[in-house]
């Protein structure tokens, strides 16, 4: 099941996939998006295991969320939760770039790693193949997860991403999806591989505050959407 459903409702449903349902944050996520930041692995390679403060998520971050479904139709964050079960499990998104330069144009937000609160961009990406990027401007949005430990090692975050992928084209009829994580992350490598993203660029930044990991720079990985349809149509 793909498509926005009772989209003018609290928690409407994106999409379904075998074993999860995608729907909107509400004001009473709260707490469960505090216990998911709370927990050091899961933010190891974003924070070196720095918690979100309670009085963040509350004030700032869900605020944030729940406006960018208006802001940006199809876009957005959303809450990941067992089929079978109800479970709150973490989240996905499609994070709409971020105000100034295109993806792959600029510099990113200071002190916002990839896969952290805010979308964000790169330094220029490699080398591709003539005519295949989108031009600078073009449909296109960050892929990104969240699960809780407990979810881990179940293959949830690839089954999450190819859904919302299959969204991102089909749906919302984005030109290009990318990624980025840290270089050593290589468990969220290996999704995003396993979801259909292929290696575009190794890059480095400069930060305030590095965490463990940095010296070996950042990865971008991308999807664009002739290559999602040629996928689909073999």
């Amino acid at each position: 099941m793909t498509g926005v459903t009772g989209v003018d409702g609290s928690g409407a449903v994106l999409l379904e996939t075998g074993r999860l349902r995608l729907r909107r944050f509400t004001g009473t996520d709260a707490d469960a998006l505090t216990e998911l930041d709370a927990d050091p692995e899961v933010m190891r390679y974003l924070t070196g295991g720095r918690p979100t403060p309670a009085e963040v998520v509350r004030g700032e971050l869900l605020p944030r969320l729940l406006a960018g479904y208006d802001r940006h139709p199809g876009l957005g964050r959303w809450a990941a939760v067992d089929r079978a079960t109800g479970t709150f499990l973490g989240w996905f998104a499609l994070d709409a770039p971020a105000a100034g330069p295109a993806p792959g144009a600029g510099a990113p937000q200071a002190g916002v790693r990839p896969g952290a609160v805010a979308p964000q961009t790169g330094p220029p990406p490699g080398p591709v193949a003539a005519g295949a990027r989108p031009a600078p401007g073009a449909n296109q949005a960050e892929l990104g997860y969240r699960l809780r430990r407990a979810a881990w090692g179940r293959g949830l975050a690839t089954e999450g991403s190819r859904g919302l992928l299959r969204h991102a084209f089909a749906t919302v009829g984005l030109s290009r999806v990318w990624a980025q994580t840290m270089a050593v992350n290589t468990a969220s490598r290996r999704v995003m591989e396993k979801a259909g993203l292929r290696y575009v660029r190794t890059f480095h930044l400069d930060w305030d505050d590095p965490i463990e990991g940095t010296e070996h720079g950042e990865v971008e990985y991308e999807l664009l959407r002739a290559e999602w349809a040629a996928r689909e149509a073999g």
